[in-house]
C-alpha cells in the first residue's frame, strides 16, 4: 500500500501530537564510531553511531584534544563514509558536525580534505586541520538547513585521504 503525501502528512502529524511536543522538539546527537551511548563531560547523552553509510569507525580513547569542553566526543570517528541519513519531521534543523584531526598519519593541513552536502548546502574541499588550526583540535561546522523529504541527508567525498567525522548534532529550529 502506497500512502499519498497528504496521508503521510496526517500520520506524521499523529505521531508528534503523540510523543508530544517535547520530545519531538529534543535535540539528536550522535557519536561516530561507538556501539555504545556515551555521556559527555557536561552530562548531555550522545547516541551510538548510526545512521551513516559505509566506512569503518575506530577508538582512540585517550587523545587530549584541544578547544573543547567535551574532548571525549572527538575520541572517535567515522571515516571512509559515503553518507548519513535520518528520519525526521519536516522543518528547520541546525545541523552541527564536530570534527578534530585524531588520525596519527596526518601532521598537517592539505593531508586530509574532502567535501560534504548537508541537504543541499555544499562545503567543498574541506579541511580540518586548517579549519580547526591543528591535528587535536576540535571545530564544529553548523549549519541551517530545511528538511522537505523526511529525512536529513548528508554526503561524503573523498579527495584527499578519507572523510572523517566525530560526531553529530540535529537540534529542531525554534
Amino acid at each position: 500500500m502506497s500512502l499519498t503525501t497528504p496521508a503521510r502528512t496526517l500520520l506524521a502529524s499523529l505521531a508528534l501530537a503523540l510523543v508530544g511536543p517535547a520530545l519531538a522538539a529534543d535535540a539528536i546527537r550522535i557519536r561516530a564510531g561507538t556501539t555504545q551511548d556515551h555521556t559527555d563531560e557536561s552530562g548531555v547523552v550522545w547516541l551510538a553511531d548510526q545512521g551513516f553509510s559505509g566506512g569503518d569507525t575506530i577508538d582512540r580513547t585517550g587523545l587530549k584534544v584541544a578547544k573543547t569542553s567535551t574532548p571525549s566526543i572527538y575520541t572517535t570517528e567515522r571515516y571512509g563514509m559515503g553518507g548519513f541519513s535520518r528520519a525526521l519531521a519536516n522543518g528547520k534543523y541546525t545541523v552541527k558536525l564536530h570534527f578534530a584531526e585524531t588520525y596519527e598519519g596526518i601532521y598537517g593541513k592539505g593531508e586530509r580534505v574532502f567535501s560534504f552536502n548537508v541537504e543541499g548546502k555544499e562545503f567543498k574541499d574541506f579541511d580540518v586541520t586548517a579549519r580547526a588550526g591543528a591535528v587535536l583540535t576540535a571545530y564544529v561546522e553548523t549549519v541551517e538547513v530545511e528538511v522537505t523529504d523526511g529525512k536529513l541527508d548528508i554526503t561524503f567525498t573523498s579527495q584527499i585521504e578519507n572523510p572523517e567525522i566525530n560526531a553529530l548534532e540535529i537540534i529542531p529550529a525554534g
